[in-house]
């Protein structure tokens, strides 16, 4: 383990390395990566509680704390953070194309399934017990975070004295094509009041798909841009700014020769590669996985099963979310060298369990939970049964936020600490 100590405008900081066993499971086998975690803390708070920050993805990293302002700022009042880089991203060894060359399809399959949900918790375990003694600590969970804060509650509830979930209350049995069913409509609705809120940008879609369907556009990645890859750009209206991300993206994209501009497909590479953060896309469906079953590309099936999707369909041009489909791993040059792990892994019939069911139905340690009316990455339909089957969890529903409510209000975390004290505090 290594510890590095440094200020950062008036905030304490501490870089901390540890090694773990890459795989839980055989943790005297001779594997071995890094996971690195940053813990943040004002002065004279280095006894405080740890808050934990699981952050969302999968494949995301932690943040990186800017002096004061944000949640971190409104948490660091009253605790210490702990900033995780999951394994796989940031600075712990991160999965890239390094990691997998020379791997079958199956071998690569077989590495990147150890970056799952059960290995997170296990780093974190190890660093609660090498780093802080074994002391209960308290975790925030953003979207997937609170997936990860439910396998928490699974299989270590003794570690944890509260947990703190913005947008990331899930089903305890999941299934991906259930989900699909319910996000793919969502985005339908999402999709449709950006165009009542833009109808200029109607017939610019219209173009757009009409000129990448008619000739060669080259991203500068190399990419050729497809109409379907361009749907995509749609993930963003789940988040509070995204609506109008792509109002300016569109309003720059045609020059009057009729030709895309530079910027225009710049700003479309960018949002569609995943250069830095590859497990976002080959693990978004692994994260339902749990138990027997292969997900099958379920996003890519429930697209046709659901309808209404095709870039050519009358109308205004349809967009996507939160979803990955089996094209992506030919057509995007940072997903490229995956395609084949993805394709074996997506195919996998076995997959540890996620969530232990009857450890939930027996919880004590207080849970509580901001979620989002009209969220289209996490349905809260989903949410909701999952709060009639975990005690002591409490959920603050609300449709004043998206899905980075978080982000937009850091008041959230206070009053989600605010209620787990109003009902007796933190273990």
């Amino acid at each position: 383990m290594t510890i590095h100590e440094f200020s950062l405008r008036g905030l304490r900081v501490r870089d901390i390395t540890l090694e773990v066993p890459l795989d839980w499971a055989d943790p005297a086998g001779a594997r071995r990566i890094d996971v690195f975690a940053r813990e943040v803390s004002k002065p004279g708070m280095q006894d405080a509680p740890v808050l934990l920050f699981l952050q969302g993805g999968p494949g995301g990293k932690g943040p990186r704390p800017a002096p004061e302002g944000g949640w971190i700022g409104e948490a660091l009042k009253t605790h210490r953070v702990l900033l995780l880089d999951q394994r796989g991203t940031g600075r712990s060894t991160p999965v890239d194309r390094a990691a997998i060359a020379g791997l079958t399809a199956e071998e690569a399959a077989d590495y990147i399934r150890l970056f799952r949900a059960e290995q997170i918790i296990a780093d974190a375990e190890h660093i609660r017990r090498e780093v802080y003694g074994g002391a209960r600590w308290q975790t925030l969970g953003q979207s997937y975070g609170g997936f990860l804060t439910l396998s928490y509650l699974s299989f270590a509830p003794e570690a944890l004295s509260a947990c703190y979930v913005t947008g990331g209350i899930t089903s305890i049995t999941p299934n991906a094509e259930d989900i699909y069913r319910n996000t793919l409509p969502r985005t339908a609705r999402k999709t449709a009041e950006f165009y009542r809120r833009y109808p200029q940008h109607i017939d610019t879609m219209t173009t757009i798909v009409d000129v990448v369907s008619n000739d060669e556009v080259i991203l500068p990645s190399g990419d050729r841009l497809s109409a379907r890859r361009l749907q995509t750009l749609g993930i963003d209206f789940g988040m509070s700014t995204g609506f109008e991300g792509l109002l300016w993206m569109l309003d720059e994209a045609m020059l009057p020769s009729g030709r895309l501009s530079d910027t225009f497909l710049a700003g479309v590479d960018a949002r569609t590669q995943y250069w830095g953060n590859p497990l976002y896309a080959i693990l978004q469906e692994e994260i339902y996985a749990s138990g027997t079953g292969s997900t099958s590309w379920a996003a890519h099936r429930m697209r046709s099963e659901v309808g209404g999707f095709e870039a050519d369909a009358e109308g205004p041009v349809p967009f996507t979310g939160e979803m990955f489909f089996p094209w992506q791993f030919d057509e995007i040059a940072s997903l490229r060298p995956f395609r084949d792990a993805a394709l074996a892994l997506h195919e996998r019939t076995d997959h540890p369990e996620l969530y232990d069911l009857g450890q939930l139905a027996k919880n004590e340690v207080p849970v509580a939970a901001a979620m989002y009316h009209d969220d289209m990455f996490v349905p809260i339909e989903f949410a909701e049964q999952t709060r009639d089957a975990v005690p002591n969890m409490h959920l603050w529903i609300t449709n004043e936020f998206e899905h980075d409510g978080l982000r937009q209000d850091p008041q959230i975390v206070r009053t989600l600490m605010t209620r787990v004290e109003q009902e007796g505090g933190a273990l």
